[in-house]
């Protein structure tokens, strides 16, 4: 480690311990006569919560080394006994929900589906900048909404630099170039908000709201809320690269000859297509009518969220099908991405079971109470796309803001799912910063953008995307018992 990382993680320690010897600050008597006081074991949640901050931003360590020693520390500190926070984090039925969409996702970006896909539909829209921009969005946020928005990213990429290099377009010169690539990563990250498949900060609220506040939102609960503020998000993001970036006079029609030569790089379509898409087929359909199931046949453990993602998934590895090795899943499953899921959550629910989380949102948010419900939960969008400027890591921002926000709607009485879910769901718009997701990261590597040109393009979106969200739940959220009026 250099100097500076060493200095960084002393300075992580010496922040919890000077936390938890700050002597206890006077309890804050709440409207209806109740009071809250921060605990010592609060104080020492809160300690913890703020070195795995600290750490997480300054990258002193890999994001999930950090949510490791997080769990470690939480006992040490005082914050709970280390059996309970290990069961509130490790034991969550969420971390096998993930497990299983990671494997769809690797299973199905190893195939040509998403590529064969695309393809055919550049052969219909390909003579016009415009469309081609609009399809890449569109078939970015339709594919993320079930695969994760880098594997997303990863397969539009080259598709979308081969169309580049076929027009002749040099690298940081073409504004087609830069709404192009920009499309790529802004479409996997817009999808991604549409189901509770879609990214890791979407499972991580679902079980936050179940845990913390005892409300059980469904697969279909959260699609009714996320697709229609994906789809409010995929024309203002279209709008908004065509007015940062006037494209150039093109004109790219894709010849005949060109689409023929790509099928046949393609090839026909195989087994391997097929059985993964009917697996997702499969999943997709147990996930979307598991209501329906669940009350004609009493199947309710056999179709949670989970248990259909983890059961599906299996299915890749079956004889006959081999779409996927356990080898081949090994080496390409983020299981970074796992450990981290899993710490935050002990983290998480710890932060929030000492009532740190409570004082916190109170401290914090004390003013929020005079606001109307709209502007309460268009500020709660607003400031969690601002926060991802400071994380980079969807996940870690859910992580870090969801049990604030229910402890908050607890303090405000109104229903934690109103501020939670669109605090969960906005957690993965990083829109501004490069650095926030790793598909802006593949997307930049491409070299057509800089990191000026996705912040300016990017500030405008972040205000789209918070109505968008807002709009959403508002219309749409008297179907899943939000009323914020």
């Amino acid at each position: 480690m250099s100097n500076k990382k060493v200095l960084t993680a002393l300075l992580a320690l010496a922040v919890v311990v000077v936390i938890v010897a700050l002597p206890t600050p006077p309890p804050i008597a709440k409207a209806d006569g109740t009071v809250v006081e921060l605990t010592h074991s609060g104080k020492a949640a809160l300690g913890v919560l703020v070195m795995a901050v600290l750490l997480w931003v300054t990258e002193t360590f890999a994001f999930p080394v950090t949510g490791l020693i997080a769990v470690a520390a939480l006992p040490i500190a005082g914050a709970g006994e280390f059996k309970s926070v290990v069961k509130e984090g490790f034991g969550h039925e969420i971390v096998l929900f993930c497990i299983g969409v990671m494997i769809f996702s690797t299973a199905i970006s190893r195939t040509g589906l998403l590529r064969r896909f695309t393809t055919l539909l550049l052969a219909r829209i390909g003579h016009s900048p415009k469309m081609i921009i609009l399809a890449f969005l569109t078939v970015g946020a339709a594919a993320s909404m079930w695969i994760s928005d880098m594997a997303v990213a990863a397969i539009l990429m080259p598709i979308g630099v081969g169309i580049l290099e076929d027009a002749n377009l040099k690298k940081l010169e073409s504004n087609f170039g830069r709404a192009l690539m920009i499309s790529c990563a802004w479409g996997a990250l817009i999808g991604g908000i549409g189901t509770p498949a879609g990214c890791g900060p979407n499972p991580v609220t679902i079980g936050y709201l179940e845990e913390l506040a005892g409300i059980h939102f469904s697969f279909v609960q959260w699609m009714i809320l996320g697709v229609p503020a994906a789809a409010m998000m995929i024309p203002c993001a279209w709008a908004t690269l065509l007015v940062c970036f006037p494209l150039e006079n093109l004109d790219l029609r894709l010849e005949k000859e060109e689409v023929e030569a790509r099928q046949v790089e393609l090839g026909p379509f195989s087994a391997r297509e097929g059985w993964s898409l009917a697996i997702l087929c499969l999943a997709i359909l147990l996930w979307v009518g598991q209501p329906l199931i669940v009350d004609k046949y009493a199947a309710a453990d056999y179709l949670s969220i989970s248990f259909v993602a983890l059961a599906c998934s299996l299915l890749f590895f079956l004889p006959k099908i081999d779409v996927l090795t356990w080898k081949t899943a090994q080496r390409e499953i983020d299981w970074g991405a796992i450990i981290l899921i899993m710490t935050g959550l002990s983290v998480g629910t710890a932060v929030y079971r000492t009532g740190a989380a409570e004082w916190v949102s109170i401290v914090s948010f004390s003013r929020l109470d005079a606001v109307h419900p709209i502007g309460q939960v268009f500020l709660v969008v607003l400031g969690v796309c601002l926060m991802k400027v400071l994380f980079s890591s969807n996940t870690l921002t859910g992580i870090i803001v969801v049990p604030l926000m229910i402890a908050l709607s607890k303090q405000l009485g109104i229903s934690s799912a109103l501020l939670a879910i669109p605090a969960g769901i906005t957690s993965s718009l990083s829109f501004i910063l490069v650095t926030s997701a790793p598909a802006n990261v593949i997307l930049y590597a491409a070299g057509y953008f800089s990191i000026k040109d996705m912040a300016k393009a990017g500030l405008i979106m972040t205000i789209w995307a918070s109505a968008a969200v807002t709009i959403s739940v508002l219309l749409f959220g008297r179907f899943c018992g939000i009323d914020a009026f």
